[in-house]
């Protein structure tokens, strides 16, 4: 149920605050006066489409807010988790603004939410039947999703149960389509992958293969430069007449003949000591690598071989060794993984014929279930429209397959014949637009005992009636306001005087500015207003005494 709806700077109205009740509520007024705007803030907050046209002259922004009983459906509860939405016993706060950019923003407790997240609550919280609504009716293709909405859970089962077979059967339809139309280049990408993985496999590398090779290579293309810097090295140090080894060896000799002296002395001795025997390790060593030294020419061939083998891998698979380990990896995994031999597509296909035959079983079903669904609707509306004064009426739900679909295999179309000895024929064909619009009417009245609306709004439904066609137009819709909150907007007193409240509204200008304004009317306010429905400007005693009638026999 709405309770509350606060709007600023909305059309023409600058500020309003209204506050709901549950039953039926009227909204009178003058033509003009703004009362569809109201219908049109609400349906803003039910996910509609905003426009700038909506914000009012001379205004940046406006803003539209309601605050709504908790809906109590198990597939509320979900939405509100699925989008991480909090909620208490509070109630709902939807709010929507929109500025002079074209910008709207809409929020649920507070939370930012996008416009189909916002479609989707407000599917829960309102309906809202306007002037021409009813020509859904008259677009057969909607019949099946109105005949649908009269289920019950177990039916709502059956279908979803359908639904969920459905996607899977067209998931795999489309996998064997597209195996079809891509199996050269499914081919073509393993023939890649497979020349990929031989060429990575065959040159068989390892971690750290890089920097060992780019090692090795220094060398080998330093050579010259490592044999004269050895050489020189070993000469210095070892030549018989300059021996720089010998030298030091005589130093330290020296230096032993005083090393008892003194401490520094000591200290002296032991270092020239102690270099000496390195250096003479060094000159072992020296000599050594020189032994070992050979300039192979043929390894340094390889070993460019092998870089360049290295430096084109890096070129096509990776940066490094290790990324083009980690591609090999997946390359091999992908090729593991993929079955592109001949009989894969036999194998998709009959797992689809299973599938398509699993799907028939239960669009079936589906089928048996809305047919028996379908004679307890006719009933009901054959009653409904009895109320309505339409009690010649014959209406029937009939069926015409189709194929797969996700509402299953199944086409509806709604019949009807309004009088006595004339055959059935399409809604869209025959009825008029008072009749449809009762249909429409009867519909809501079973609807609201089943979908669980907190709200329904009709905006002017009552256009086109008169007399005691206008008088079980009432009825319903406060039949309706029993299961649901009903806010009607009506010219027609039969249907005011009805209602169990009657919000007025009018318009004034202030300033040069129009304003709408609207006040909750009193039982005395109301036999005035009423009276003024029947009778125009002029209100005479027999208006009001009409009026008075009127809001009486409304309360029996």
């Amino acid at each position: 149920m709405l309770q509350e709806l606060t709007i600023k700077n909305f059309a023409i109205i600058s500020s309003l605050h209204l506050s709901f009740t549950d039953g039926m509520t009227a909204l009178t007024g003058e033509t003009g006066a703004g009362k569809s705007i109201i219908i049109d803030a609400v349906s803003l907050l039910a996910g509609a489409r905003s426009s700038i046209e909506y914000i009012r002259q001379g205004s940046d922004k406006c803003l539209v807010e309601g605050l709504f009983d908790l809906p109590k459906q198990s597939d509320f509860q979900e939405l509100m988790e699925e989008l991480g939405i909090e909620v208490d016993e509070a109630g709902l706060i939807v709010q929507r603004d929109l500025n002079s950019s074209g910008k709207s923003v809409s929020r649920v407790n507070g939370r930012i939410v996008t416009l189909a997240n916002l479609r989707r609550i407000g599917q829960f919280l309102v309906d809202i039947q306007g002037q021409n609504d009813h020509q859904e009716l008259m677009h057969p293709e909607s019949h099946l999703r109105l005949l649908d909405s009269f289920g019950d859970s177990a039916f709502q089962e059956i279908k979803t149960t359908y639904q969920i077979a459905y996607r899977e059967y067209v998931t795999l339809a489309k996998q064997v389509k597209k195996f079809k139309q891509n199996e050269q280049s499914f081919v073509q990408r393993i023939d890649m992958l497979t020349f990929q993985q031989e060429e990575i496999g065959n040159a068989e590398l390892t971690l750290g293969e890089e920097e060992k090779l780019m090692e090795e290579r220094d060398k080998l293309t330093n050579y010259q430069k490592i044999v004269d810097s050895l050489s020189y090295s070993y000469q210095a140090m070892t030549n018989e007449e300059t021996s720089s080894l010998d030298a030091i060896g005589s130093a330290s000799q020296e230096l032993q003949t005083i090393a008892s002296l003194d401490k520094d002395y000591e200290n002296i001795s032991d270092n020239v000591h102690s270099a000496y025997y390195l250096l003479q390790d060094a000159v072992s060593e020296i000599g050594r690598q020189l032994d070992l030294l050979e300039l192979d020419e043929e390894r340094l061939d390889l070993v460019n071989e092998r870089l360049e083998l290295i430096h084109q891998l890096k070129r096509k698979y990776g940066d490094s060794i290790e990324s083009i380990l980690s591609y090999y990896e997946r390359i091999s995994q992908e090729l593991l993984d993929s079955d592109f031999s001949g009989d894969k597509l036999e194998k998709l296909e009959k797992e689809l014929a299973v599938k398509e035959s699993k799907l028939l079983k239960l669009a079936e079903k589906l089928r048996t279930a809305r047919q028996e669904m379908a004679k307890k609707l006719e009933a009901a509306i054959q009653t409904e429209l009895k109320d309505l004064y339409m009690e010649n009426a014959r209406f029937e739900v009939r069926f015409k397959e189709a194929g797969f679909s996700p509402e299953g295999i199944d086409e509806v179309e709604f019949f009807i014949t309004t009088n006595p000895g004339e055959p059935l024929k399409p809604l869209v064909k025959v009825a008029s637009g008072g009749e449809i619009s009762r249909v429409m009417l009867a519909l809501k009245t079973i609807f609201s005992k089943t979908q669980g609306l907190t709200s329904i709004v009709f905006d002017e439904v009552d256009t086109g009636v008169s007399g005691r066609v206008a008088q079980a137009i009432a009825d319903k819709i406060y039949q309706i306001g029993q299961n649901s909150q009903a806010l009607c907007i009506t010219h027609l007193p039969q249907v005011a005087a009805k209602a169990d409240h009657q919000l007025f509204i009018r318009k004034e200008v202030v300033d040069g500015l129009t304003l709408t304004k609207v006040e909750e009317l009193t039982e005395q306010d109301r036999t005035e207003e009423i009276a003024r429905m029947l009778a125009g400007t002029e209100i005479t005693d027999l208006t009001v005494k009409h009026a008075k009638e009127l809001l009486q026999l409304a309360k029996k």
